[in-house]
C-alpha cells in the first residue's frame, strides 16, 4: 500500500489581528517542516465491517481523531458510497511521529493528508479549495496542509492560504513533554495580553523572508502566544533556550539548523 506523508509545520511569526465571532483572528507565516511527518495508509481489515477503523498510537477516543472527524466532513460533502465501502474494507493505518498538543499541527496535517489520500484514491475530482473548504470544518489549521506549499501567509482563523515563495529552511524542533491547551493559551492572551497587530506591521511582515524574521525578531516579538504560554505553563520556562522560537501555542521551540 502506497505511505503517504503528513508533515508538521511551525509558525514563523503568529500575531493577532482582532476577534470575530468569539475566535481570534491571526496573521500567520507557517513553514512545512521537511524532516517530520507521520505517515499514513491504508491497510486491509481482516474482515469488512460497519466500524472506522483507526490503527496507530493516540491517546484519544476514534471520534475525537481529527482523521475521524475528516472523514465524516467529507462523507456529509460527497455523499460517496466508495468513500463508506473503502472504509468498511481498510482501517486507516497512522504512524505517528509529530508530538500532539506541540503547536507543530500534527492532527490537522493528517487530516489533510486523509482527505487527499480519499479524494486520490477513490478519484472523487474534489478540487483543492473544495478540500480546504471541508477541511475548514475539522480545524483552523487543515486548509494550510491541504494546498501543500511550503510557507504560505494564512490569516483570518486560518481558511485564508496564500503562498509565500521563499526557500524551505532547515529546522530543528524540540519539543517538550508538556501538554498545551490552545483555548487556555488564548483565554490568557485576551485577558493579560490582547494587542492586536496594526496595518503596518501585519504588511511589513507578511512580506518578509522567514529566514530573516528569525534573525530579527526575539521570541516574543514573533509570536503573541509565546508570554501567555509561558504564564500559564510555568513549567516551560525549564525548557527554553536562546535563539530558538516557539510554535503556535506551544509547547514545541525551533530554530534553524546550524550548519
Amino acid at each position: 500500500m502506497k505511505v503517504y506523508k503528513a508533515h508538521a509545520k511551525v509558525n514563523i511569526f503568529l500575531k493577532i489581528t482582532g476577534k470575530r465571532d468569539g475566535y481570534h483572528e491571526i496573521i500567520s507565516r507557517f513553514m512545512k517542516v521537511k524532516n517530520l511527518y507521520d505517515e499514513l495508509c491504508f491497510v486491509p481489515k481482516e474482515e469488512e465491517n460497519q466500524s472506522f477503523q483507526i490503527v496507530g498510537d493516540f491517546s484519544c477516543e476514534t471520534a475525537q481523531n481529527t482523521i475521524y472527524k475528516a472523514y465524516f466532513a467529507l462523507k456529509e460533502h460527497t455523499k460517496s458510497e466508495s468513500l463508506e465501502k473503502l472504509m468498511r474494507s481498510h482501517a486507516i493505518q497512522v504512524k505517528k511521529n509529530i508530538p500532539a498538543f506541540a503547536g507543530l499541527g500534527g492532527g490537522s496535517s493528517d487530516a489533510a493528508c486523509f482527505l487527499k489520500m480519499c479524494n486520490e484514491v477513490l478519484h472523487l475530482g474534489l478540487s483543492l479549495n473544495e478540500l480546504a473548504r471541508i477541511g475548514l470544518k475539522v480545524g483552523a489549521d487543515v486548509p494550510f496542509f491541504i494546498y501543500g506549499y511550503n510557507s504560505a501567509n494564512v490569516s483570518g482563523i486560518g481558511e485564508v492560504v496564500e503562498e509565500f515563495k521563499e526557500e524551505l529552511l532547515d529546522l530543528e524542533v524540540f519539543t517538550p513533554e508538556v501538554a498545551i491547551s490552545t483555548p487556555k493559551v488564548y483565554q490568557t492572551y485576551r485577558e493579560s495580553f490582547y494587542n492586536p497587530i496594526d496595518g503596518y506591521e501585519l504588511h511589513r511582515l507578511k512580506n518578509t523572508l522567514s529566514r530573516d524574521i528569525l534573525k530579527t525578531m526575539s521570541v516574543e516579538e514573533a509570536n503573541d502566544l509565546f508570554r501567555p504560554a509561558m504564564q500559564e505553563y510555568k513549567e516551560l520556562r525549564r525548557y527554553y533556550k536562546h535563539g530558538y522560537h516557539f510554535s503556535g501555542s506551544g509547547s514545541s521551540f525551533f530554530r534553524i539548523k546550524e550548519s
